[in-house]
């Protein structure tokens, strides 16, 4: 059986910040309706930056069934590196945001044709720059798609950006990397055990290998450009990949580990949301990948 799943930043910050973007949430609900009457809808979306009022109206139109929404501007949790000392000043540059309280939420959605057994999530204790705006965090939510002995468990996340916190790279990278450890430990904590797995969303490792190998050494997963490029003809690439290491091309991956008793392997790697069959409605493309899910025999 199949599984589609597309991680997609809306760009839906509110105004100062941007502007117009209400329109262009709308019209995102509007354009996956339409994926859904051509039956070519993901099974799951995976929204970053969701943080405008607007984004019911995207859930609405849309017509998936379920819906689970990350940390709102409030929610604080434990510390997973409390004792650890990291060298990090919480708050460094004020100017650029930090120190300022959490102005949004963690803008994270997730979008199900399947039902949602559980949600589980964890915010970030550390940020830099405007960063610190919002409440960057993970969410985890566990899928029952129907034929499978087990849920699948789905992992959305936006990790700090490097140019756009208007700090210093030393001070981005330092609190990507504490983040990517939080996401570890989250993931160590608050997995099923042998449950299969696929994790999306905002990385911000573009061309930053250093980022993307942190993240890996926290918690290893099988990324899905990198996957498809070692095993040539195995997945129906429709999407440009330029180098010998396409997974840094862009901020956003989707990733996966096989569980216990379903195995999980990708056969479809395409663009949304990028001028042909879908308009740009977002400074990022949709990423979609087609996965084949399979029970495996005990």
């Amino acid at each position: 059986m199949s599984l589609s799943v597309m991680t997609y930043n809306v760009e839906g910050l509110p105004w100062p910040v941007r502007h117009g973007r209400g329109k262009a949430i709308k019209k995102i609900g509007h354009q996956l309706a339409a994926m859904r009457a051509r039956g070519v809808e993901p099974d799951i979306v995976l929204i970053q930056e969701g943080f405008r009022e607007e984004m019911w109206d995207l859930v609405d139109l849309s017509g998936y069934p379920y819906v689970a929404r990350g940390p709102r501007k409030g929610q604080r949790d434990d510390d997973y590196l409390k004792g650890e000392k990291p060298a990090f000043r919480h708050v460094k540059y004020r100017d650029k945001g930090e120190g300022l309280g959490k102005w949004g939420s963690s803008g994270l959605w997730v979008l199900s044709n399947h039902p949602i057994e559980w949600v589980k999530s964890h915010a970030y204790h550390y940020c830099a720059g405007f960063d610190c705006l919002a409440n960057k965090s993970v969410m985890l939510v566990a899928v029952q798609v129907p034929g499978l002995p087990t849920p699948v468990e789905i992992v959305d996340t936006h990790l700090n950006s490097h140019g756009a916190s208007k700090v210093p790279s030393n001070r981005s990278n330092a609190a990507h990397h504490l983040q990517a450890e939080e996401l570890g430990r989250f993931l160590q904590a608050g997995r099923t055990p042998g449950a299969p797995l696929i994790v999306g969303g905002d990385f911000n490792v573009r061309k930053s290998a250093n980022r993307f190998d942190y993240i890996m050494a926290e918690y290893p997963f099988m990324v899905v450009s990198r996957w498809c490029h070692e095993r040539p003809g195995a997945c129906d690439t429709q999407i440009s990949y330029d180098g010998d290491a396409p997974w840094l091309n862009t901020q956003d991956l989707i990733g996966f580990l096989n569980g216990d008793a379903v195995e999980v392997s990708p056969t479809a790697v395409e663009a949304t949301f990028d001028g042909a069959d879908e308009p740009v409605l977002s400074d990022h493309d949709g990423y979609k990948v087609t996965f084949k899910l399979t029970p495996r025999t005990p």
